[in-house]
């Protein structure tokens, strides 16, 4: 009979810092199951660090402890925790600006009968999905578009929801833009911005899990699905782009990050451009 392998020793520290292998590998076996986000081996140093406080918020001695709490449905609330600190939220203003030049020429020449509806599908808090919000304003007029936000993230939604946000995190946004859709803080707000009532009222956000079935969404003119692919491993890549393809209408636009690729997955797309795809 073979001998077992050892089991390896947990990382040494203080509490909230230990993690053993066989812990994290259940956390990621986890996390995968939940939203087909694959975390690779370095990143257990995130993890410790990211979900440590709530092992010291509950007051346990193990991530093995926290990994029982989530998953005995005792406490809901606490799943959604820790999906929230796990999933990363960078984002910012017109990000890789080329894809809203391209957005603009395709509002340009397209005929759309109703409202131009776009989808942010992985909007974080907001930034993505009030800078299509501004390009669309200043384009079609009001009452002429709709944009939906999504994210796992309960917290970045809420976020979003408010469109407020620090001037520091504003520069991408053109100057004409701030003018016309953004207004300043002044007194305990000074050093702020909030996007204007207008836009935010044909903004929604709602939470949506791409990595299952999708709830009743669509059909979507427009689908912004940027910076949230190179997460998946390959089978869940091409499982959400055919999810996302089956909620676009026919030469629609499908944006995804400048860093991924949809050249292995036959899912009905045709290549306009550096990460620029439309549906046949």
């Amino acid at each position: 009979m073979d001998t077992p392998a050892p089991i390896p020793p947990p990382i040494t520290g203080t509490l909230g810092e230990n993690i053993s292998d066989r812990e994290y590998q259940l956390i990621r076996s986890y996390i995968f199951d939940a939203l087909g986000i694959d975390l690779t081996d370095h990143k257990q140093v995130l993890v410790t660090a990211r979900l440590g406080k709530r092992l010291r918020h509950h007051k346990l001695d193990s991530y093995r402890a926290y990994y029982d709490l989530v998953t005995s449905g005792a406490h809901p609330a606490e799943r959604q925790i820790m999906l929230d600190l796990l999933t990363t939220n960078e984002t910012y203003f017109f990000r890789e600006p080329t894809h809203f030049d391209t957005l603009r020429d395709y509002v340009g020449n397209t005929k759309v009968t109703g409202k131009l509806k776009v989808w942010s599908a992985a909007s974080s808090s907001g930034e993505e999905a009030y800078s299509l919000a501004m390009l669309l304003e200043d384009a079609l007029g009001s009452n002429r578009w709709e944009i939906l936000g999504s994210d796992i993230s309960t917290r970045v939604l809420s976020a979003a929801r408010t469109g407020h946000y620090s001037l520091q995190r504003t520069d991408g946004i053109p100057r004409d833009y701030l003018k016309k859709y953004c207004l300043c803080g002044t007194g305990p707000h000074e050093g702020t911005l909030l996007i204007d009532r207008s836009l935010r009222q044909q903004v929604r956000f709602i939470q949506v899990n791409l990595n299952s079935g999708l709830p009743p969404l669509g059909p979507f003119d427009v689908i912004f699905l940027r910076n949230v692919l190179i997460y998946f491993n390959p089978k869940t890549k091409a499982e959400v782009i055919k999810r996302m393809v089956s909620v676009l209408k026919p030469g629609g636009l499908l944006f995804v990050g400048h860093s991924e690729s949809l050249k292995e997955i036959d899912a009905g797309l045709e290549t306009l451009g550096s990460s620029t795809y439309k549906k046949k």
